[in-house]
C-alpha cells in the first residue's frame, strides 16, 4: 500500500499584519499597468498622450494657441505650452502648491465638475501624476504670476537634483522654487521627463509615426491650435508642424480614401439634456441630483465612388474607437433621412427594394465629433461613449440637418447623386447575396453552380491548395496538363478584365469574368468579404511575360485590391513568373542541367555571355512569347511546380499610398497618369514593369 503524497501546506498566517497598503503613487509603481495599460510602447506612447492632453484642455477652455512637443536626444522627453499655467499657489485641503498636487496626488485635478473646464479630456485626475510615478526624473517649469517656478521630482518624490539628467545627486525636498521674473502677461507650463526604464520594457520605445499620427489628428479636432513636433533623437533631426483650420472639414477630406462623390457636409447642432448623477451634499452624502447638461454635435460627412466606410468619432477629442452612442445616434439619423427623402421620388426606389443602414454608409467618410461635460465612458480606456441621452439627440440632430440639405433647392444635384449611390448599393448587397449562395463547394451528389470553366481540385484543404487564374485558353490546356489535379485549380480568363477601378460595384457584379473569380474565390466582395471563407489558400495569377501579361496582372491586382483586400492583406495573393528564354545545353558540363530558363532580358545575356565564356555550347535559346508555347512539362517544371517556381507575393504594405496608386494608374484622370508614364519612360527597365 503507498503513501499519499504529502501537499505542500498553505500558511494559515493571514491576519491584518498580512495586509499591505499602498500610498500615494506606490500603487501605480506596482500596478502600472492599470493605469497605462501597458509597458511596452503603447503604455510608454500613454505616458506621452496624458501630458500632451493637459496642454490641449488648455487650448480647448480657449487659452493657449501653441503646444511644442520635442523628443531630446537624452531620452528626455519636453511637452511645453503657453497656456495659463499650472496653479503655484496654495491648495487649502493639503497645504500643498497647485504644481505638487496635480503631479503627486491621485484624482486631483481642476476637471471633476467645477468652472474651470467644461468639456476636457482629462475626467479622471490621474494623468499627470502616474507619468510622474513612472518618470525616473521629472522637471516641471511654470510661467505664472511673473515669474518662472520649478518643481523637479525622481519616481514621482519631489525633490532636487544637483546636476542634469537622471542619474544626478537627488536630494527629497517638498515645495516650489522661484527661478527668475518674466513678463506678468507671459504664461505656460513647461514638463520634461525621463521615462523609468525600471518599469518599461527594453524594446519600448516612442514612436514619432504615431506621435505624427496624434499631433494631425488634434490639429484637426481644434482648428487654430499650432503643434511643433521636433525629433532630435538619431542622425537627422526632424521637425513637423501641424496646423489646420479648416477643423474636421479638412479631416474628412484627408481621411477620405477614394474619389469625391459629394461636397462635405457639415451637419451641426446643440441641444440639451437632464442626467441623474450622484453629488456630494455638505453632509458628505451623495445624493442624486437633476443636472442640466449642454451636447454640442459637429460632424462631418462625404461620400465617395468606393465602397468603404471610414469612420472617426470623437468625444471632447477624446478619440473613441469603438463607437458609443454618438456613433449610435449618428447612423440612426442619417438613415432615417435618407429614407424619408425617397418618399416621393419616382424612379429611384422600385417596389419591394428597401434600403437599410449599410446602404447608407457605404463610401462615406465621416468625423463625429461631440462636446459635453463630465461623459460616461464605459471603462477606464475611454474607447466606448455609454451617456444614454445623446443617442436620441444626436440622431435628432443629424436627421433634420440631412434632411435640409437633401431638400435644399441648390443641393439638389449632389442630393439625388447621393440617393442613386445608396440605391445602387441596396441593389449590389441583393446581388451579393445572391453570389453567396452559391460559392459553397458542393459535393458529388449536389448540383454545382460554379462556373463550368473552373478546372477544380479534389482537395478541400484551404492550407494546401492553389487556385491559377490563366490568361487564355490556349495557356489553359497546356496548364491543364502540367497541374497537379490534387491541389491545383484552374481559371480561365478571357483576356482583360473589367477595369474595376472605373467601374461601380454593381457593373463589376455583372461582369462575367469579375463574377467568376469572386464566385470561385467564394469568400465575397467588398463589406461581406470574409477572408476565412476563401476556397483556396493561394491564388496565383498566371498570364504571359509580355506587356499584355502586365496589364492583365495589373487589372486582376485591382479587382483583389479594391474588393478582396484581406486576402491580399494576408498574403495569399501571388504572381506566376514564367520564363522568357530557354537554352538547352549541347552535352552540358559539370554543373549544368540540360535546360537552362531565365527571366529577364538582362539575365540572358548575362547567362549567355557566362555559357560562352565557359565553352559550353548550346542551341539557339527559344524565346517564349507566351505560355502556350510551353509544352506541360516545361510548365510545370517552370511555372506551376512548387518544387522550382518562383513566385511574386502581392503585398499591401501601405494601404493609403497603394490607393493613391491605383487611382492614379486605373482610375479616371488621365493626366496624373500620362505625368507618371512620361517621368517613368526612360528610368524604368522592361523587365522591372511589374517586379
Amino acid at each position: 500500500m503507498q503513501t499519499p503524497k504529502t501537499q505542500p501546506q498553505m500558511s494559515r498566517d493571514y491576519e491584518a499584519k498580512n495586509l499591505l497598503v499602498l500610498e500615494g503613487l506606490e500603487a501605480v509603481r506596482k500596478r502600472p499597468a492599470m493605469y497605462i495599460g501597458s509597458t511596452d510602447t503603447r503604455g510608454l506612447m500613454h505616458c506621452l498622450w496624458e501630458i500632451i492632453d493637459n496642454s490641449v484642455d488648455e487650448a480647448l477652455a480657449g487659452y493657449g494657441e501653441h503646444i511644442e512637443v520635442k523628443l531630446a536626444d537624452d531620452g528626455s522627453v519636453i511637452v511645453h505650452d503657453h497656456a495659463r499655467g499650472i496653479p503655484v499657489d496654495k491648495e487649502p485641503r493639503t497645504g500643498l502648491s497647485g504644481v505638487e498636487v496635480v503631479f503627486t496626488k491621485l484624482h486631483a485635478g481642476g476637471k471633476f465638475g467645477n468652472s474651470s473646464y467644461n468639456a476636457t479630456g482629462g475626467l479622471h485626475g490621474v494623468g499627470a501624476s502616474v507619468v510622474n510615478a513612472l518618470a525616473s526624473r521629472m522637471d516641471v517649469q511654470v510661467d505664472r504670476n511673473g515669474s518662472t517656478w520649478e518643481m523637479s521630482f525622481r519616481r514621482g518624490v519631489p525633490g532636487v537634483f544637483d546636476g542634469e539628467g537622471p542619474e544626478a545627486k537627488f536630494t527629497p525636498q517638498s515645495g516650489l522654487r522661484k527661478l527668475k521674473r518674466v513678463a506678468k502677461a507671459k504664461t505656460g507650463t513647461r514638463v520634461r521627463y525621463w521615462p523609468d526604464r525600471q518599469i518599461f520594457l527594453a524594446d519600448a520605445e516612442l514612436s514619432i509615426k504615431h506621435l505624427h499620427d496624434r499631433a494631425r489628428q488634434t490639429s484637426f479636432l481644434v482648428p487654430g491650435l499650432k503643434l511643433d513636433v521636433v525629433d532630435e533623437r538619431g542622425d537627422e533631426p526632424s521637425h513637423e508642424t501641424f496646423l489646420h483650420v479648416g477643423g474636421i472639414t479638412e479631416f474628412a477630406d484627408f481621411l477620405a480614401p477614394d474619389a469625391q462623390l459629394t461636397d462635405i457636409i457639415r451637419l451641426q447642432g446643440k441641444d440639451s439634456f437632464v442626467e441623474t448623477v450622484p453629488m456630494l451634499d455638505g453632509d458628505g452624502a451623495m445624493t442624486p441630483t437633476d443636472v442640466e447638461r449642454d451636447l454640442d454635435v459637429d460632424i462631418a460627412v462625404r461620400w465617395g465612388t468606393g465602397y468603404d466606410t471610414v469612420m472617426k468619432s470623437f468625444v471632447n477629442i477624446i478619440a473613441t474607437p469603438k463607437g458609443g452612442t454618438h456613433v449610435q445616434g449618428f447612423e440612426r439619423g442619417l438613415t432615417r433621412a435618407l429614407v424619408k427623402s425617397y418618399e416621393g421620388t419616382r424612379g429611384l426606389l422600385k417596389a419591394g427594394e428597401e434600403v437599410v443602414r449599410d446602404d447608407c454608409l457605404e463610401g462615406l467618410t465621416a468625423v463625429v465629433t461631440v462636446r459635453l461635460a463630465e461623459p460616461q465612458f464605459e471603462g477606464q480606456t475611454k474607447e466606448v461613449l455609454g451617456t444614454p441621452p445623446v443617442n436620441r439627440l444626436v440622431a435628432r440632430i443629424v436627421e433634420q440637418e440631412m434632411g435640409k440639405f437633401l431638400s435644399a433647392p441648390k443641393t439638389r444635384q449632389m442630393a439625388r447623386t447621393l440617393q442613386e449611390k445608396v440605391v445602387s448599393a441596396a441593389r449590389t448587397r441583393v446581388q451579393a447575396r445572391a453570389h453567396r449562395e452559391t460559392q459553397r463547394r458542393k459535393n458529388a451528389l449536389e448540383s454545382s453552380t460554379l462556373p463550368p470553366k473552373l478546372k477544380d481540385c479534389r482537395s478541400t484543404s484551404v492550407d494546401s491548395t492553389e487556385l491559377f487564374i490563366v490568361e487564355g485558353d490556349s495557356a489553359l490546356g497546356t496548364a491543364n496538363v502540367a497541374r497537379n489535379s490534387e491541389f491545383q485549380a484552374l481559371l480561365p480568363i478571357r483576356g482583360k478584365i473589367l477595369n474595376v477601378q472605373k467601374a461601380s460595384v454593381g457593373d463589376m457584379l455583372k461582369n462575367a469574368e469579375c463574377a467568376s473569380i469572386i464566385q470561385v474565390v467564394g469568400a465575397g466582395s467588398g463589406r461581406t468579404f470574409d477572408v476565412d471563407s476563401a476556397r483556396y489558400g493561394k491564388v496565383i495569377f498566371m498570364a504571359d511575360a509580355d506587356s499584355d501579361g502586365a496589364h492583365i496582372r495589373c487589372l486582376l491586382a485591382t479587382l483583389f485590391f479594391r474588393y478582396m483586400r484581406p486576402l491580399v492583406e494576408a498574403g495569399r495573393v501571388y504572381s506566376a513568373v514564367p520564363p522568357l528564354h530557354r537554352f538547352e545545353l549541347i552535352n552540358p558540363k559539370r554543373g549544368y542541367d540540360k535546360y537552362i530558363y531565365t527571366y529577364s532580358d538582362a539575365e540572358y545575356q548575362r547567362k549567355s555571355l557566362e555559357l560562352t565564356k565557359k565553352g559550353q555550347k548550346f542551341k539557339e535559346p527559344q524565346r517564349y512569347k507566351g505560355l502556350g508555347e510551353m509544352d506541360a512539362d516545361q510548365l510545370a517544371e517552370t511555372t506551376m511546380s512548387p518544387k522550382h517556381r518562383m513566385l511574386r507575393r502581392l503585398t499591401v504594405d501601405d494601404a493609403e499610398a497603394a490607393e493613391r496608386v491605383f487611382e492614379m494608374l486605373m482610375g479616371n484622370e488621365v493626366a496624373p497618369r500620362k505625368e507618371f508614364i512620361i517621368e517613368g519612360a526612360y528610368a524604368l527597365e522592361a523587365d522591372r514593369i511589374d517586379a
